[in-house]
């Protein structure tokens, strides 16, 4: 009998982010609403991709997304060992647009979650994504498929900790209050920084993102103030001219190292003709984010091989599981002849009964099953 698994979705490689936005399944009204009508299933909804996986008939899934304004061509649908291979390869960080990110196994994680919430999930299902999340932990601690930074901020910070070392204790101090000093701040949280500066042109918004990192507020008039105080300096501000230039930066005794990821840019490269400022810009980071990325790739014919072990892994125990389920069923059914032939018995006596006759015919089963 085929593995009864079955996936329909839509990702970054078959639709557009507008698409992506209809079929998305926010967790709070859409993702139960669609369980209860998959019956059982389990929804992978990120902004890359929404999945429906189940077990039977894929009709269901289909439609749900097809109503939901996405077109057929958008759509790829996978039954038996290619959806499970899929869910594997997703979990793995092999389908990702970057190549090894880690927030998908998370993302992975919590759509089972969600599924047993709503009771939607059942034994194929349930192991498929425990194994698909096994295998995503062994490709990040196996090989390298996760390893350096594939990101600009992540390149940032992996170049503040190549500087430094540690950064507990270290005042840094973040230019701009957009996007990107945002996810620069909530990459640096983990490492302890002593202080933690924001300067921005509105001084509220510098405050609102101060707040949140345990940081303090300055105006864009301030800056010269805070770069006297500052170790290392990212710059992410948008502005039409340099905020920073050679005659801002204070002699000091020991070097002040300068990260300029905004575009166009922040900090006058002549800057970094100082004997005691070092300064590195998006050039820099991207070369070094190209270096990763790369060797990411040559990653990928190891995670494949760990992705086909854990198929292997998969169908040997759904071999076994479709026994256990027949040897269930045959026990029921034969529990219940015996029932019917006396009715006036002791159920214990029917057990007793009912376990002789089965006897042969479970050791028969596992007979076809292995041979």
């Amino acid at each position: 009998m085929a593995l009864p698994l079955y996936l329909v979705g839509l990702s970054h490689k078959t639709a557009p982010v507008e698409v992506r936005e209809r079929a998305a399944l926010d967790p709070a009204v859409a993702l139960p609403a669609a369980l209860a009508r998959l019956g059982k299933g389990v929804v992978l909804s990120t902004c890359n991709r929404t999945e429906l996986y189940g077990v039977g008939d894929p009709g269901k899934a289909r439609d749900l997304l097809l109503e939901r304004g996405v077109e057929p061509r958008h759509l790829y649908q996978k039954e038996g060992v290619e959806a499970l291979r899929h869910l594997f390869r997703v979990a793995a960080g092999l389908d990702s647009l970057v190549v090894g990110e880690a927030q998908i196994l998370g993302q992975v994680r919590e759509a089972l979650f969600l599924a047993r919430k709503h009771r939607a999930t059942e034994s194929l299902l349930e192991k498929a994504f425990q194994s698909a999340i096994a295998l995503g932990k062994r490709a990040r601690s196996e090989t390298g498929i996760g390893a350096g930074a594939v990101s600009v901020a992540y390149a940032a910070l992996d170049l503040a900790l190549a500087v430094f070392g540690d950064l507990s204790g270290l005042a840094v101090a973040v230019l701009g209050a957009g996007e990107m000093a945002e996810l620069f701040l909530t990459h640096l949280k983990a490492h302890g920084v002593g202080r933690v500066l924001v300067v921005n042109r509105t001084e509220e918004r510098a405050r609102g993102l101060a707040d949140r990192f345990g940081g303090e507020a300055y105006p864009l008039a301030a800056l010269p103030q805070v770069l006297g105080q500052a170790d290392l300096v990212v710059a992410s501000a948008a502005a039409n001219r340099y905020l920073v230039g050679p005659e801002d930066l204070p002699r000091r005794p020991k070097p002040l190292f300068l990260i300029d990821i905004a575009l166009p840019r922040n900090i006058d490269p002549r800057a970094g003709r100082l004997p005691h400022a070092y300064l590195y810009n998006l050039d820099d980071l991207k070369r070094v984010v190209e270096k990763n990325v790369e060797a990411r790739r040559g990653e990928v014919p190891k995670v494949e091989a760990l992705v086909e072990k854990a198929i292997a892994d998969y169908l040997e125990w759904y071999a076994g599981h479709r026994v256990r389920e027949a040897i269930k069923a045959l026990e029921e059914r034969i529990f219940r002849e015996v029932a019917q032939e006396f009715p006036q018995g002791d159920p214990a006596l029917w057990r007793k009964e009912a376990g002789r006759r089965a006897h042969p015919l479970i050791l028969a089963l596992k007979g076809q099953a292995w041979s």
